[in-house]
């Protein structure tokens, strides 16, 4: 028989929330996490992957045990990116209910700090930050944190790479006997180091959903390609998953911008998102991402930490990531809430020898992608030029008699010998500069 959240020590108003929510069985991680929370003082350490039901982990407990008679904030919780905050701080509202009258505020870098400061001055129980934000308001003495009795770290292998600065500076803020409960997917020396030296000698560490990276149903390829191909490559492959969602991981700011100009320039449905974006574009590319007006989000790792985005069929890394943490966050974007999914990795020939480390390290097993043939490329690039031709908003400047003069020019071919000629001096062009490339690449052989 399966467990319930009535089992788990969930109170039955908290419990209606997540039935409104079609939340009624419990994840793995939810199993083990829920009592210790509720029914030890230790900290904890739990290691799981992403997509695995964290925040409900953590924040069903917590919203059970605020002292809603105490005005002071009880709880804070870090999260690395604003992205991430928001979606907890919004999960968390979920779950909460007018019976409880728990007060839960997100702050968060990119906005105005003043409306924030103004939101602090009523009764907060729950604070969900980036750590930047939250120190920012810890000098300004506009929050106060020295009486929490929850610090939560979310993401904490992320938090530790990109803001281990603001972590240590809000941790010396805090009191001594508080609780922290440390969320993670994998466990980095530097985490090791943080709970060493930041947690109780005596600390819980649960393990759940780690049988292998990011989700057993993730089904890891890789394709090999020379870099003049990579792009082509990329292309034809997104045409075959036509209709479907996904995220393609850059290394750099630049690369994303790059890649998301080419995508663009041929009319596939893209945005992108990187740190040195406004929070305001970021928001705008991740809603439309969300509501699916946009198929394809091109991003560099730390953006797109924190996307829980329902139904991604793929993972593209366009560059293979430095480390296996992150190639498991990547992944872990897709194949969630028990879905499958595709990793593919586009790789050169001296990356082939790091595959046999990915899979040793992480326990899973890549499978070759077959690289597109030249024929299916060029067809493929064939039909992105069409599509390009079709979605040209029509130039309404062009002088009538110039419009006249070259209709005068195609006016006794039908629409079938108008498509074939149009065609064919397409395939002329294109076939010259594959030829001129080919030179090219001779040249630098020898």
């Amino acid at each position: 028989m399966s467990q319930t959240f009535s089992s788990l020590g969930i109170h039955a108003d908290l419990q209606r929330s997540l039935t409104d929510l079609n939340i009624t069985v419990p994840t793995d991680i939810q199993k083990k996490v829920i009592p210790v929370i509720l029914n030890k003082k230790e900290d904890v350490v739990a290691i799981a992957k992403t997509g695995t039901g964290k925040t409900a982990a953590f924040g069903l407990p917590l919203l059970q045990l605020i002292d809603i008679e105490s005005n002071k904030i009880q709880v804070v919780i870090l999260a690395p990116t604003r992205e991430l905050g928001q979606q907890i701080f919004n999960n968390l509202e979920s779950f909460n209910t007018k019976a409880s009258q728990v007060s839960i505020a997100g702050v968060f870098g990119g906005i105005p700090i003043k409306s924030q400061i103004e939101r602090l001055k009523e009764t907060t129980h729950i604070v969900v930050a980036t750590p930047g934000r939250l120190v920012d308001l810890m000098e300004r003495n506009a929050i106060n944190v020295k009486h929490i009795t929850y610090f939560v770290l979310d993401e904490a292998d992320e938090m530790i790479s990109a803001h281990k600065e603001g972590v240590d500076a809000v941790i010396k803020m805090l009191p001594k006997n508080r609780r922290t409960l440390l969320f993670t997917a994998t466990m980095p020396g530097t985490i090791k180091q943080l709970v060493q030296n930041s947690l109780s000698k005596k600390v819980i560490t649960i393990e759940a959903d780690m049988q292998t990276v990011g989700h057993q149903a993730i089904d890891h390829q890789y394709v090999v390609v020379a870099p003049i191909e990579k792009l082509n490559v990329l292309m034809h492959f997104l045409n075959t998953k036509e209709g479907q969602r996904g995220i393609i991981f850059c290394k750099t700011k630049a690369a994303v911008n790059k890649l998301a100009k080419n995508l663009a320039i041929n009319k596939f449905s893209s945005g992108a998102i990187h740190g040195s974006l406004s929070q305001g574009i970021r928001d705008r590319i991740m809603g439309q991402f969300r509501e699916g007006h946009i198929n394809i989000l091109v991003a560099t790792d730390l953006a797109a930490r924190g996307i829980d985005v329902k139904d991604l069929a793929f993972v593209v890394n366009y560059h293979l990531p430095d480390t296996y943490d992150a190639y498991v966050h990547r992944s872990g974007r897709t194949a969630r809430a028990g879905a499958t999914g595709l990793a593919l990795s586009i790789i050169q020939e001296d990356e082939v020898q790091d595959i046999p480390e990915f899979e040793d390290e992480l326990g899973i097993v890549f499978k070759e992608h077959q690289k597109a043939d030249a024929q299916s490329i060029e067809e493929n690039n064939g039909l992105l030029w069409a599509r390009k031709i079709f979605k040209t908003k029509v130039n309404r400047d062009i002088p009538e008699d110039f419009k006249a003069k070259v209709k005068t020019i195609f006016h006794h071919l039908t629409k079938e010998e108008l498509v074939d000629k149009i065609l064919s001096n397409y395939i002329a062009e294109n076939k010259t500069i594959v030829e001129k490339q080919e030179v090219v690449k001779k040249k630098k052989k020898k």
